[in-house]
């Protein structure tokens, strides 16, 4: 099983959120870069998935230049080689545009004799809170989707839809199918699904590896193609973003000295730590 995982460049964010001059998209001049947990789960999904059926992983990802760091990471890991679609404003393209310009590179790679017969993406974009792509680029492509899933295994024959109630199929073209497992609102939903398909996935069902100094040093070396993106058409429909209001802390001076001694051990009364 042949499959592409697409991923995104996003700020590696672990202090302080500030928002750009234009308000809808975060300020990552002074921040490195990651790809989030949810592309990660979907590329660890993607490796075992192909290495159970012989299959490769291909990673693919629309952004900068510098997004090939990201993709050389995905094949340090186990995918065979990456696509980068380069633009210099990613911010520019909105969920509808993303999905156009992937399903192109899939059907353009398709007339070149390379099919997928599954496309991952995380299940949302961890910066912006994007919920769409997978579904635009699955009716983009005519292909049935799962949304929500954390885990997946090859089954060969076709397949329909059973138990749970967050996706969609449709008919098979006779490339296989996969079971796919997510977590709905009344427990886990198991899915038998057609493929090609495409299946947005959630974090939580698998544990990413980490690359080896062999993983690394293939990295460095392997293929990436290279398209150019096309000026988006739909544009990016975002208004803005909002920051959460900072919640101050507070804080309780028991006392100085042995005179803090009563009320500590108030409070630890109060908390379950000692008995009275």
């Amino acid at each position: 099983m042949d499959i592409l995982v697409c991923i995104k460049r996003i700020p590696d964010v672990s202090g302080t959120i500030t928002l750009d001059e234009t308000g809808t998209d975060i300020d990552d001049s002074g921040l490195g870069h990651t790809t989030s947990a949810h592309e990660e789960c979907a590329v660890e999904l993607g490796i075992q998935t192909a290495a159970a059926t012989g299959g490769t992983v291909t990673v693919l990802t629309l952004g900068p230049a510098e997004a090939v760091d990201q993709l050389r990471a995905a094949v340090g890991v186990g995918a065979k080689d990456g696509i980068l679609i380069e633009t210099e404003d990613p911010g520019a393209f909105g969920p509808e545009d993303i999905a156009q310009v992937i399903g192109d590179v899939i059907r353009d790679r398709a007339d070149q004799g390379q099919s997928f017969d599954l496309v991952l993406l995380g299940n949302d974009a961890a910066d912006t809170g994007d919920f769409q792509v997978g579904i635009r680029l699955a009716y983009d492509l005519d292909y049935p989707v799962l949304t929500g899933i954390q885990t997946l295994s090859a089954t060969g024959g076709a397949a329909s839809t059973s138990g749970g109630s967050g996706g969609a199929a449709a008919g098979s073209d006779g490339a296989g199918a996969v079971e796919a497992h997510g977590i709905g609102p009344a427990g886990t939903e198991v899915f038998s699904l057609d493929l090609p398909a495409v299946i947005a996935v959630q974090e939580g069902g698998v544990d990413p590896r980490y690359p080896s100094i062999t993983g690394r040093m293939k990295a460095k070396k392997a293929r990436i193609a290279e398209y150019l993106a096309p000026e988006p058409g739909a544009g990016n429909p975002r208004i803005g973003l909002e920051l959460p209001p900072e919640t101050a802390s507070a804080v309780t001076i028991l006392g100085e000295g042995p005179d803090a001694a009563g009320p500590l051990v108030d409070v630890l009364e109060e908390i379950g730590v000692v008995r009275k």
